[in-house]
């Protein structure tokens, strides 16, 4: 295996890009013997020339352009690594884990996301969706940076920056009951239709009961998207986020079951993260950006 040096590569780069190699010894501030050093010994390695020298200006050879892009990639890759170990010596964090809740809109999650780990490239995003307990108990067991779910503010262990406000409605697919909807539709009713409700990811966290009507029949899946197609598809009924459902209700793909007796509720989405757990640069940066992104009152 021939070892080529980081060195020998970024003379030969700097001569392409210089179009000479006075040029090149100037650019990067190196003697002009060692820039032809550095080339011989490159092509030397490589068992082929890298450039025809016959004209006035140095021309890569076909066998140096392909060379060439494969370099480089590699000097791209080493400037990322070293810009990487810049930043953890400086105490950065090269990694973060995010959970995000299954009632979070993805999308408008991920628009604020992106701009943040744009400007941070060097620290991984580390990104999971739990259901209903799930992303607390990630939080709680610092196997998460921090959470955007929906959480009690008052709970002293943790701290909340709310993000968004999402409306959990009931609906049924068109035809689905044998009655029509209005706003006395009761949960002695709806026992006789199988429910479609999500599977909790959490473990040790005490069982939640998010609008489950005891003695009716449960589908059970794993996530809010898959609940929409059973509920579309006539399969059950139950409760879905807005913003997963706002077409459906529109067009009357949907109907909406909200009255007296189902009346839905307005959950906050936060950015939580817990009081105890040491937060780093990065995590602190991204903490402040949310806090500029901040649900206004």
């Amino acid at each position: 295996m021939n070892n080529f040096t980081l060195h020998h590569l970024r003379c030969f780069d700097a001569v392409i890009r210089a179009g000479s190699f006075q040029a090149a010894a100037t650019e990067i501030n190196r003697s002009h013997p060692s820039i032809h050093a550095a080339i011989g010994a490159l092509e030397s390695q490589a068992g082929f020339a890298l450039f025809d020298r016959s004209g006035y200006r140095v021309q890569l050879t076909k066998d140096g352009q392909a060379f060439y892009k494969k370099t480089l990639s590699l000097l791209d890759e080493a400037n990322e690594l070293a810009q990487l170990a810049q930043g953890v010596s400086a105490g950065n964090e090269s990694l973060l884990s995010l959970v995000i809740g299954d009632i979070s809109p993805v999308d408008k999650t991920l628009d604020l996301l992106k701009p943040f780990f744009t400007k941070n490239q060097n620290t991984r995003l580390d990104l999971h969706f739990e259901t209903l307990g799930g992303p607390l108990e990630q939080l709680r067991k610092e196997k998460a940076n921090l959470i955007i779910h929906n959480a009690d503010p008052s709970d002293t262990e943790l701290e909340t920056i709310p993000l968004f406000s999402v409306q959990i409605i009931p609906v049924v697919a068109p035809d689905f009951l044998d009655f029509p909807i209005d706003e006395d539709v009761t949960p002695e009713k709806m026992r006789a239709y199988p429910q479609c409700i999500i599977r909790d990811t959490a473990i040790n966290q005490p069982e939640q009961n998010h609008f489950i009507i005891k003695g009716a029949r449960q589908w059970t899946v794993a996530d809010q998207f898959t609940k929409k197609q059973i509920i579309a598809q006539g399969m059950g009924w139950g409760h879905l986020p807005d913003f997963l459902i706002k077409k459906s209700l529109k067009t009357g793909k949907l109907l909406a079951l909200t009255g007296k007796h189902f009346r839905g509720k307005t959950v906050t989405i936060s950015a939580v993260r817990l009081r105890t757990q040491s937060h780093g640069p990065i995590a602190g940066k991204l903490w402040k950006h949310f806090e500029q992104h901040a649900l206004k009152d």
